[in-house]
């Protein structure tokens, strides 16, 4: 079985859309991801706040992460996200994708979004189902 930090840095070379959000890989083990970006000016809406869908896509990496992380390939079946704080330009986000329930099929994570001021803007909750596929080499 491949190792949490080889699946993600597998998975990170496929991923264009996490390439073009800068995301960094902070630290990944079994059940968690953390990774962290910064809000560019292009990732802005007309209010001039980050658009919801740059949150939820910087969640979304850490919880595909995180959910693939124990070797066996996981996709995403539900998922939501709560904007609690608005998000400007230059502000850095670092997303914690922590497993709450690992079944045999099923799994359950809360990821939080904090700004550089350790304030949370952000909760995501995400289910995946695991394929009966591995990770390898």
């Amino acid at each position: 079985m491949m190792e949490p930090k080889a699946i993600v840095e597998e998975m990170m070379n496929k991923d264009s859309f996490s390439k073009w959000l800068g995301i960094k890989v902070l630290e990944v083990k079994e059940g968690f991801a953390e990774i962290q970006m910064i809000v560019r000016p292009e990732m802005v809406n007309g209010f001039g706040i980050a658009h919801g869908g740059i949150s939820f896509s910087l969640a979304d990496s850490a919880f595909a992460f995180a959910s693939n992380s124990r070797g066996r390939h996981a996709v995403s079946t539900e998922v939501s996200i709560s904007h609690l704080s608005a998000i400007k330009v230059g502000d850095v986000l670092t997303a914690k994708s922590k497993e709450i329930k690992n079944g045999r099929q099923i799994a359950v994570y809360s990821i939080t979004i904090s700004n550089q001021e350790d304030k949370l803007v952000a909760h995501f909750k995400g289910n995946v189902f695991k394929l009966d596929r591995d990770w390898n080499v």
